[in-house]
């Protein structure tokens, strides 16, 4: 799964996208999926995968290339300018705003294509599906590389601020000469070492990050240490959100983006099946659930693997006892699972209602997209801390703020390991 990892998980910035109903364009996230001991299998609904493998595949990859490409035209009319097949060359004015959200579009079918062609590839031209993979891949990560920057700083400042709220006058509740918006005496700053207060309200970022920085840092001044690690971090991530930027203009007048979007919109039409293939004109009830179950069984391993016995304490000092090495080996393995746990849900869109419901995916995929963005997050400071010549106020304030992100990180492992456990075994 070296190549698929890479493949399906992109440059972004952690935001999450409805699941897709298979068969229409309507959101079905898995609160509206049966309760638990629900029947909902082929057998039990052996008209849900109604004809072949190559007719249901092929719907849903039609209809995933057909979202791709309408992601394609509103980014290119959000950006002001026109890219991809259908645009007829038009420019305009840009909107910020509908621009990030057709990022966000692209994003989702794209990963949505690379799950069904990474489960289903024993189906399909492998060749194609390869490369077609590859190409989806770089181009929704070029263009939302510049918004996971943006939700980064934003995550990062917002936390500089709550680690010092309060600080720079020696007495807790009141607020430095000036600071707008200071909480009252007594007032609880954050809540201690939980999985929704904390990881929740650092996150937040919308497509401007830029206003949302400035909001934040009008809320009051920050000790001197504090002030001037904000400003480097301020200065590392808008110079890497602005390379990040021109990137993704770059890809979008290239030859290549050009070759992406013609192979998509052929996609919507036809989808290539393996030559001589046999298995596609089989019933798609006889040879997509045994396919989707490697999905499952390989999720399942990857679950076993991961230390949630050490996890399941919601204050895990022994955790952060460890070497950045070592962090970054145990993030990786948790990435892996995030992974893997996108691809299951993705070959479960592909059944439909065939599909065995499992309330666990979307809490869980949840805490694994947080522990994603805390430790990118927690990275960052720590590759901030490296600047040479910084003063020790400065190193100290980005050694805190990496060791709070981290602690983000056991809350989100925590969160996984609760929400896993709950219900029937996969």
């Amino acid at each position: 799964m070296g190549r698929s990892r890479d493949v399906v998980v992109g440059s972004g910035h952690g935001t999450r996208e409805p699941a897709q109903a298979v068969g229409t364009g309507t959101a079905q996230g898995t609160a509206t999926q049966p309760a638990p001991g629900t029947a909902t299998s082929a057998s039990a609904d052996p008209e849900a995968l109604a004809g072949t493998a190559a007719e249901v595949l092929g719907g849903y990859l039609h209809e995933r290339a057909a979202e791709f490409l309408r992601g394609l035209r509103d980014h290119a009319q959000g950006t002001g300018g026109a890219s991809g097949p259908g645009s007829g060359g038009a420019s305009g004015t840009a909107d910020p705003a509908r621009a990030a959200a057709s990022v966000e579009t692209l994003r989702g079918a794209a990963r949505r294509l690379n799950g069904a062609l990474i489960t289903y590839r024993s189906l399909l031209d492998p060749v194609w599906a390869d490369d077609l993979r590859t190409e989806l891949s770089w181009l929704a990560g070029a263009l939302a590389s510049e918004y996971a920057y943006a939700a980064r700083l934003e995550r990062l400042l917002g936390a500089l601020h709550r680690l010092a709220s309060g600080g720079g006058t020696g007495r807790e509740g009141e607020a430095p000469p000036g600071e707008a918006g200071a909480r009252p005496p007594g007032a609880s700053a954050a809540a201690p070492g939980g999985t929704g207060g904390r990881a929740g309200g650092t996150g937040q970022s919308g497509g401007g990050g830029s206003r949302g920085g400035v909001a934040t840092r009008e809320r009051g001044a920050l000790p001197v240490g504090a002030a001037r690690a904000g400003a480097l971090l301020e200065r590392r991530l808008t110079l890497s959100r602005t390379r990040a930027h021109s990137a993704a203009l770059q890809a979008l007048g290239s030859a290549r983006f050009h070759a992406v979007a013609d192979a998509v919109a052929l996609l919507a039409s036809e989808a290539p099946f393996r030559p001589g293939g046999e298995a596609a004109d089989r019933p798609a009830a006889a040879v997509l659930p045994p396919l989707a179950d490697q999905a499952r069984r390989k999720l399942t391993e990857a679950v076993a693997a991961l230390p949630l016995s050490r996890a399941e304490a919601p204050y895990n000092a022994d955790a952060l006892a460890r070497s950045l090495g070592t962090e970054a080996r145990q993030d990786a393995a948790w990435d892996h699972v995030r992974v893997l746990l996108r691809l299951h849900r993705y070959a479960q869109e592909v059944l439909g209602p065939c599909a065995e419901p499992d309330p666990r995916l979307g809490p869980a995929g949840e805490a694994l997209e947080r522990h994603r963005d805390a430790a990118a997050a927690a990275a960052a400071a720590a590759s901030a801390a490296a600047t040479p010549r910084i003063a020790p106020a400065t190193a100290y304030a980005l050694g805190v703020l990496h060791a709070d992100q981290r602690h983000e990180v056991e809350a989100a492992r925590f969160a996984f390991g609760h929400h896993w456990r709950q219900g029937d075994p996969l």
